[in-house]
């Protein structure tokens, strides 16, 4: 008789699931990979088969031309793979098409997350939590100083900047998926009815989530503006062009950062932001915590992130737990 849960092995390329010959968000190509979100590192073109939502897929078109080989799979929808074992995607709330995989096998159930939060996004369908036997879950921000404000109040921050400074530009670094598609959609929701002008490297993913059903108002492009036409504005960018030369075009720009790492003041002086804003699409601590209580597994696995701390907590709380050693995972979204 085989070993509980021997058919699933944490391998330091990704999650390999043995029986059906297949990985969750593997480091390399495969010849088939399940993915739970189109950040670069967790998908990747070259893979024989990509199986994920299709928002996923489109975005992973886009950004990889992965167009080969792809296989969409709805949120509910369940899929059988080699060997006795069974997919089912669930919304994940990280970013558009985001999901949490379950698998099933031999009467066992295992979660695998990828990223997630639990705050409310316009952007993208909420989590799901989904009870499990193993839960997997990332622990991108797994220390306590991390407990990320209503995205309301960065909101508020953000427009009182632009209020006061009305000879100024606010200029927002934002990552291109998800985090810039946010910002903009949370303004949005807090009244703000202007263009909001976006840097090239943002547009062609601002225009995919239009095209997903993601409605953005009204976008103009930067290039070729003068300054005094930005004067007033909010423009977004991504954040390796915050203090370069491209900034310079831009009337006396008021600098700011959208990330959930703007909780530490270090980095937002080593960034030179001026406006940090702390804005994540990851779970903090506390959702972390109660995420694991709420779903309840018999074990839950911890991966890329600050493993230790999250480690403890299950320890001192009697829940099994093990951190795992993944490579090539890192916080390319925040």
């Amino acid at each position: 008789m085989a070993a509980a849960f021997s058919w699933i092995k944490a391998e330091p390329m990704g999650i390999r699931i043995l029986p059906a010959n297949c990985w969750i968000d593997p480091a390399r190509p495969v010849d088939k990979a399940l993915v739970t979100h189109g950040h670069a590192d967790h998908a990747r073109g070259g893979h024989g088969q990509t199986i994920a939502t299709p928002q996923t897929l489109a975005i992973m078109q886009l950004r990889y031309q992965t167009e080969a080989g792809a296989t969409p799979v709805a949120y509910g929808e369940t899929i059988r793979l080699p060997g006795g074992v069974t997919a089912t995607y669930q919304p994940a709330g990280h970013v558009l098409g985001s999901a949490q995989i379950l698998l099933e096998h031999a009467g066992e159930r295992v979660v695998i997350t990828g990223d997630y939060k639990r705050r409310s996004d316009p952007t993208c369908p909420p989590f799901v939590p989904i009870p499990c036997d193993i839960f997997i879950t990332e622990a991108t921000f797994g220390l306590p100083i991390f407990h990320h404000p209503p995205i309301a109040e960065e909101m508020t921050k953000l427009l009182a900047a632009r209020a006061a400074s009305p000879d100024r530009c606010v200029l927002i670094g934002a990552y291109a998926l998800g985090k810039a598609q946010r910002v903009i959609a949370e303004l949005r929701l807090a009244g703000y009815a202007e263009p909001i002008y976006l840097h090239g490297a943002l547009e062609k993913m601002c225009r995919l989530y239009e095209e997903l059903g993601v409605g953005l108002g009204e976008l103009r492009p930067i290039a070729g503006l003068p300054k005094a036409a930005l004067q007033g504005q909010i423009a977004l960018c991504p954040p390796s062009a915050l203090n370069d030369r491209w900034s310079r075009r831009l009337p006396d720009p008021i600098t700011a950062m959208a990330s959930g790492w703007m909780r530490v003041r270090q980095r937002a002086r080593q960034k030179n932001v001026e406006l940090p804003l702390i804005i994540s699409d990851h779970a903090d601590w506390g959702e972390l915590t109660r995420t694991i209580t709420e779903v309840n597994p018999a074990e839950t696995w911890i991966t890329h992130g600050r493993e230790d701390a999250l480690l403890r907590w299950c320890e001192l709380n009697q829940r099994k737990a093990r951190a795992l050693a993944l490579i090539g995972y890192e916080d390319e979204d925040d």
